[in-house]
């Protein structure tokens, strides 16, 4: 029984007390959810593979689990066991059905949290067949030919492997290939699909014969296969004799250009430039009767006068703790040949670069153009270059991906501590760290959304924070800072030419959560369902939307019993930099203009370190802008401006 009281009338509810318990979550009767989720990253599950399904408990703290699982609610319910897992081996249809887990904790008296949402299984009840594709059934001498292997039915997660044989039903041990390979030998192909652990194999695909061609006639080849190159690499024309069996042969060539290889089988030139683009066609001769093979087709190399330039791009641009980050690194002129290189940039404050790192896995070189780092937890920046030969293209532009958690060796912080800001209004965004140097740097999204971090002398990124600027009469008041799971946080709205409203409406993700008269949206205890894009409405203006981003703290830190130790010491030494703050403050007030203005040439010159630094956003801003001060703290005044 519950009695709810409002303004207007008082009522009684009555609750069965069987009630879901879903509805005894909500209501704060259990807090930790369980959750049935599968542990490959693919959603169909076929004919005899092996499914692994795991139960996580939401907020499940540091408390000993054990795991029971059922199926469609009727099943008798397993035994539970500390193990999280539930393996479902060689999945037939008899297999099908909603999967729900529950888990228990407490001895002798257990309590049990409720069944998780069903996780529904459906097995295909086929083996899936690979399929194996040529551009070409033939290959004229010197050539190739490109294979391609899919998975009939299509569905991810799949690597391949390559088996080649002289005659059907004969084949070598296979090969490796990411489902695109070219080939050269003549002979019978077959592939197959591999995926999961333990591995699950598809059919194999049906046999594609190659065939070389053999005819007494001339043919024009390049090692390396490459009919687009760039200034400074090397290439060989060769000139085959297709039916020319061991006949002694002496050759001709005819070009588009003043080039002229000389009368021989293949020729090497390199450092290529411009002059060497053309067509190119050679003919045969026999030495023994001198009889001619005719010419052959022309085949045309292009020879780019500048080296390709390399583009990063990164996914995604803000993280989440422990997100995999994704590298994609295109070439303007794409050819094939090329392995890609990833590095890390670390800030050199010397000269206002970077210096570049090579990522582990990145050593010999990767054929993908692609390149996944696990696990990213901070502010970082990427590069990247392609090589292929003796040739190595120049290094991208670096590319960042941001994270707005809080670091302990280099951090910043913005003062007012809010993501919009009127244009007029000052902000100040302070560097700290153990470094003696600073940059503070920032891209410009759009037109008034910017992203500021700090890079330190000692190699080091801080978090970064999103700052816009606001030309309209009202802002949202939202924490720039990720707000950590359980703590408070309120929300509110600001005018310009008032700090007071009152009747704000408030919004998530544009759906109306307060329509009160209360001035601010309090949150007791942050939780993840909180984060999200919020924005405020009052006297019919409304504000632009800002993200709230919630952090999950981890559950070994909680549990720690030196904690509270920690937040004590924390705290003085909080309140030690709080005193020092408002001296400097009150001496800031004696000195304003030192403390506002640009130092002149001869004036920074003659300091030590510098303190602080006024950037005016009403000129136009680079792409990237960076500013090198000193200290192991400094703080960049934001003033901006409107006309």
């Amino acid at each position: 029984m519950f009695y709810f009281k409002t303004k207007r009338q008082s009522f009684i509810v009555v609750l069965d007390v069987k009630m879901d318990q879903t509805l005894r979550c909500v209501l704060g009767f259990f807090c930790n959810r369980p959750r049935a989720t599968t542990t490959s990253n693919w959603p169909e599950t076929f004919w005899t593979e092996t499914l692994t399904l795991r139960c996580e408990i939401e907020g499940g703290g540091d408390s000993e689990w054990t795991f029971g699982w059922r199926r469609d609610r009727t099943s008798r319910t397993s035994k539970y066991t500390t193990d999280n897992k539930y393996i479902i081996s060689r999945a037939t249809d008899s297999d099908n059905g909603d999967y729900e887990c529950s888990g228990r904790r407490g001895s002798p008296h257990s309590t049990f949290t409720p069944w998780s949402e069903p996780f529904k299984l459906t097995v295909t009840k086929i083996t899936p067949k690979a399929e194996l594709r040529a551009d070409s059934t033939s290959i004229p001498a010197g050539g190739a030919v490109t294979l391609t292997c899919d998975v009939n039915p299509p569905s991810s997660g799949w690597t391949y492997i390559l088996f080649r044989g002289d005659h059907p039903g004969t084949q070598d041990d296979g090969k490796n290939f990411n489902g695109r390979i070219s080939v050269s030998k003549g002979g019978v192909y077959r592939c197959r699909g591999v995926r999961g652990e333990p591995v699950y194999y598809t059919e194999y695909s049906d046999s594609v014969t190659i065939n070389i061609i053999l005819s007494n006639r001339a043919v024009v080849t390049l090692q390396p296969h490459w009919t687009e190159i760039h200034s400074g690499e090397k290439i060989t024309l060769r000139c085959e004799i297709e039916g020319g069996d061991d006949a002694e042969w002496e050759y001709e060539w005819k070009t588009s250009n003043s080039f002229k290889p000389p009368k021989e089988k293949e020729y090497s030139f390199g450092p290529a430039d411009t002059t060497n683009s053309g067509n190119y066609s050679c003919k045969g001769r026999k030495k023994s009767d001198q009889s001619p093979t005719g010419w052959s087709d022309p085949i045309t190399l292009t020879v780019l006068f500048s080296s390709p330039q390399p583009v990063l791009t990164v996914s995604p641009l803000w993280l989440s703790p422990g997100d995999s980050v994704t590298l994609n690194c295109e070439v303007k002129h794409p050819s094939a040949g090329w392995r890609f290189y990833w590095y890390e940039a670390i800030p050199k404050l010397s000269d206002n670069s970077y210096n570049y790192q090579l990522l582990s896995g990145s050593r010999d070189g990767t054929e993908k153009y692609s390149f996944i780092v696990h696990g990213q937890t901070h502010t970082a920046g990427y590069v990247c270059r392609a090589g292929r030969g003796e040739m190595n293209t120049p290094y991208s532009k670096p590319k960042f991906v941001w994270s707005g958690d809080l670091p302990s060796s280099a951090s910043l912080t913005v003062s007012p501590e809010r993501v919009q800001h009127f244009t007029s209004d000052s902000v100040s965004l302070e560097c700290k760290g153990n470094s003696t140097q600073w940059r503070v740097k920032f891209q410009e999204k759009l037109t008034r959304n910017n992203v500021y971090w700090c890079e330190s002398g000692s190699g080091e990124f801080s978090n970064a924070v999103n700052i816009t600027k606001q030309k309209s009469e009202i802002i949202l008041v939202s924490p720039v800072h990720p707000v950590t799971e359980g703590s408070s946080v309120s929300l509110s709205c600001r005018l310009r030419s008032s700090d007071i409203v009152s009747n704000v409406f408030f919004y998530l993700n544009n759906k109306l959560i307060q329509n009160d008269t209360r001035k601010e949206l309090n949150i007791s205890a942050v939780s993840k369902s909180d984060e999200g894009f919020y924005k405020c409405q009052t006297s019919g203006r409304e504000s632009s939307q800002s993200w709230m981003s919630v952090t999950v703290v981890a559950v070994s830190r909680l549990g720690n019993p030196s904690y509270p130790v920690i937040l004590v010491i924390v705290g003085l030494i909080c309140g030690v930099v709080l005193i020092i703050l408002l001296l400097l403050l009150y001496r800031c007030r004696q000195s304003k203009d030192s403390c506002f203005r640009r130092p002149s040439q001869s004036e920074s010159n003659n300091q030590d370190s510098a303190r602080s630094h006024e950037l005016y956003q009403n000129v136009a801003q680079p792409d990237v802008y960076s500013t090198l001060l000193h200290g192991k703290h400094f703080i960049l005044i934001l003033c901006i401006y409107t006309h």
